[in-house]
């Protein structure tokens, strides 16, 4: 368990209550080394394990010869299918029952290059890494299919969850006096965190206890506790500090499995980590994608129809969907829309979850295509856009709860000065530099899930704020620690926060940019519970120095307790808990709906996501919103792409911290800068192997690819969307980013590309 220490030795706390722009309060224990990440742990009798992948893309292990490998010096196992013990299959994050079948998480049928199939374990990480290159694996080997272009792909298989339509998208087309029609592609990215993925497991009898880090701590920790068909309880998982996730540390893995197996074979703790390479096939990242877009309009931009049709890659053996008409649908008013996916099985690891799934690509196939209708029918891409605004859901036929997008348009383009711009492409230049302007939008929809939070008020006045749910970075430290601070009445660093502990109250996965709200909304519930609670102990309690007075005329400020007639400072809430002989008053409160808050098996409310509402559910269409506004330079002789300056108007409701929240918005930013110009997974066709598996060659932006970024909130507080009025923060900015640069790329050269990332030999 760990606590935070809250204690401000700056001076940009504007007063500490929610809504100031505090610095992250777990920010000195990161700078200073006293962070505890989940690898750094060496409990007492420690051994290691590494992982053996298989070579191979498509095929069938015929045989494991380990006899090398168990003879070197220091291997104590080298676990295989034919010796691991067997675990059952746990129900999937979405809550659906298990079938009842062992879950093997070493592979006899090969279906991707890179697969787990054996482990080694030894005293040392140096020994077992040595000993699994002795490991010896035969192969029945078959040719995989290893892109979706292959022709033996085929069209893959619809997702009948996908498909939305309205009117005669068709029809409409067909009859329009402008249409558009194109193809942009996304390849496949993956989520390379600084901090290695990896656990530690140990077992002491039936309790199994894990360090590892995690964006959902009780979802995985109900993995374990089914996998091994222990009590929930039995399991401890600890991650406090998390060096970054973005979607690829919310769910159990199958290495995460072979450590807690080979841990509770040895009686001893195991240590796994996952090294560079393997993460780029021990969980999925984002598949490649297509989209098809055909847009039907008047001669004055005006939309007559969206006809769109998407595929997405998927593994052989599991459905993973790239939810590609999530933007398409909702971001433009028309009265005729057909929107089609479907999945195509190819020879990789199951694609997993990465920043903005399915809005991401979305949003680069529409605010592209949208794009090339402007310059189709000549009018400015802003007004265009303008021009389609959506007053409503027009997918879900349901009001906005708030839809700041139009003053966004407007912050936007007047601090990025988009009235200067020339209209028409390859006119704007700096010597050797072609210049562009682009636009786009994005969105990211509201999700609502139960929390859970303890406050405690303790005898010497300090405020505990404790929940399962955890801090990768967003600031869940310093936000929780404002909130209940401003909900109690008391300095900000009164407040100690716990967090990243499967035996604190549950939260729910800290994914879909929803934690920030769901966790603030928990914890000023507490708060104000615990608040209420000494209140009535100062007004009820015989040694009370406020015996009988009414509660409202009591206030908490600063920490101290007054009422109007007391014309001193008050009395500090240490004073009058000792006074009333209290130890402590303790407030656990959650958000669950009245029909879930007496569930015998309360846990199961926080670790699926059956409880999660979608952004429509209700009398609202609740979403997040921003604008791009790009300005690229592109050196005429080598076609080479810089970002010159970016701005950013963005809607994310309330901001419980601004400076958290800018953050935040900026790193999304960044990364689909990442998105477009660097980042692609390239894949041997032949061998259905990721070639660039490393940070040498798998591209990132690093400080001297990005500019001066300015982002500007438009948003107001929207109520409908969480208790205090905040909407999806984490994933919105990387939304719409790609899409601005291509369209500033294509205003620069005249040359539209399509097919990400934009690359000097795409442009010369």
């Amino acid at each position: 368990m760990t606590i935070v220490d809250t204690k401000i030795k700056h001076g940009d706390a504007s007063d500490g209550i929610l809504g100031g722009r505090l610095s992250r309060i777990d920010g000195p224990a990161k700078i200073t080394g006293s962070a505890d990440y989940a690898m750094e742990h060496f409990p007492e009798g420690m051994v290691h394990a590494v992982i053996i992948d298989s070579t191979i893309a498509s095929g069938r292990v015929l045989a494991i010869d380990a006899a090398a490998a168990e003879a070197y010096p220091g291997v104590l196992l080298v676990l295989t299918p034919d010796n691991a013990i067997a675990i059952k299959t746990a129900t999937d994050w979405t809550g659906a029952p298990p079938p009842a079948v062992p879950f093997e998480p070493f592979a006899r049928e090969i279906t991707f290059n890179g697969q787990h199939i054996a482990a080694v374990i030894a005293e040392t990480f140096e020994q077992a890494t040595a000993a699994a290159a002795l490991v010896k694996v035969t192969y029945d080997k078959t040719v995989p299919i290893s892109t979706f272009d292959d022709p033996r792909a085929g069209e893959g298989y619809p997702i009948d969850m996908m498909t939305k339509e309205w009117g005669d998208a068709e029809a409409a087309l067909a009859t329009s006096p402008v249409r558009i029609k194109q193809e942009y592609r996304t390849p496949r990215e993956y989520n390379v965190p600084i901090e290695p993925h990896g656990l530690i497991a140990q077992w002491t009898g039936d309790m199994l206890t894990l360090w590892e880090p995690s964006q959902w701590i009780d979802g995985m920790s109900r993995t374990y506790a089914e996998w091994f068909d222990i009590p929930f309880e039995n399991v401890r998982m600890l991650s406090p500090y998390i060096g970054g996730g973005f979607g690829s540390k919310a769910l159990p893995t199958r290495y995460g499995a072979v450590a807690a197996i080979a841990a509770k074979m040895l009686d001893r703790p195991v240590k796994l980590a996952i090294t560079r390479p393997q993460t780029f096939t021990a969980f999925g990242g984002r598949p490649a994608t297509r989209q098809t877009i055909a847009l039907g309009a008047t001669r004055e931009g005006k939309l007559l129809s969206i006809l769109h049709r998407g595929d997405n890659e998927t593994s052989m053996n599991d459905v993973a969907v790239e939810p590609l008409g999530s933007v398409i649908s909702i971001m433009y008013a028309t009265p005729n829309f057909s929107s089609r996916q479907n999945l195509v099985p190819v020879n990789t690891v199951k694609p997993g979850a990465l920043r903005a799934p399915g809005e991401n690509p979305s949003a680069f196939g529409i605010e592209c295509a949208i794009d090339e209708l402007a310059y189709e029918v000549g009018i400015d891409p802003l007004d265009i856009r303008l021009l389609n605004y959506a007053e409503e859901d027009p997918s879900a036929n349901k009001p906005w709860s708030t839809r700041r997008l139009r003053e966004a348009y407007a912050a936007g383009a007047d601090a990025f000065g988009w009235a200067k711009r020339n209209p028409r492409p390859r006119s704007m230049r700096d010597g050797k530099q072609l210049i562009g302007y682009g636009v786009a939008a994005g969105t990211y929809p509201v999700r609502r899930t139960p929390g859970e939070a303890m406050v405690r008020i303790l005898s010497n006045g300090t405020i505990e704020v404790a929940s399962s749910g955890i801090d990768m970075g967003q600031g869940t430290y310093t936000i929780l620690a404002q909130t209940a601070a401003e909900a109690i009445g008391v300095p900000v660093e009164t407040v100690m926060v716990k967090l990243g502990d499967s035996s604190l109250p549950r939260a729910p996965v800290a994914g879909g940019s929803q934690l920030a709200n769901l966790m603030t909304g928990a914890v000023h519930k507490a708060a104000l519970a615990a608040r209420d609670e000494l209140i009535g102990i100062a007004i009820n309690h015989p040694n009370s120095p406020f015996r009988d007075l009414q509660a409202n005329t009591l206030t908490i400020e600063a920490g101290r307790i007054s009422s109007p007639r007391d014309t001193g400072a008050g009395i500090g809430i240490a004073e009058v808990m000792r006074r009333t002989g209290r130890d402590r008053i303790e407030a656990l409160r959650n958000t669950l709906p009245e029909e879930h808050q007496n569930a015998k098996d309360h846990f199961r409310n926080f670790t699926t996501i059956a409880t999660m509402k979608s952004p429509t559910e209700g009398d609202y269409s609740l979403h997040s919103w921003c604008v791009h506004f790009v300005e690229v330079r592109v050196d005429v002789d080598f076609g080479t792409v810089r970002v010159a300056r970016m701005v950013s108007a963005l809607d994310s409701g309330r901001l419980y911290n601004p400076k958290l929240a800018e953050s935040q918005w900026k790193g999304g930013i960044i990364m689909g800068i990442g998105q477009a110009l660097l980042e692609e997974g390239l894949v041997d066709d032949r061998y259905g192997r990721v070639m660039n598996n490393n940070l040498g060659d798998y591209l990132v932006p690093t400080n001297a690819d990005i500019p001066d970024l300015k982002v500007i909130s438009v948003g107001i507080p929207d109520t409908h969307a969480s208790v205090l009025g905040g909407k999806a923060v984490g994933e919105l900015a990387i939304v719409g980013v790609a899409p601005a640069i291509a369209n500033a790329v294509y205003h620069a050269t005249g040359v539209r590309v399509r097919n990400l990332p934009i690359t000097l030999e795409k442009l010369i």
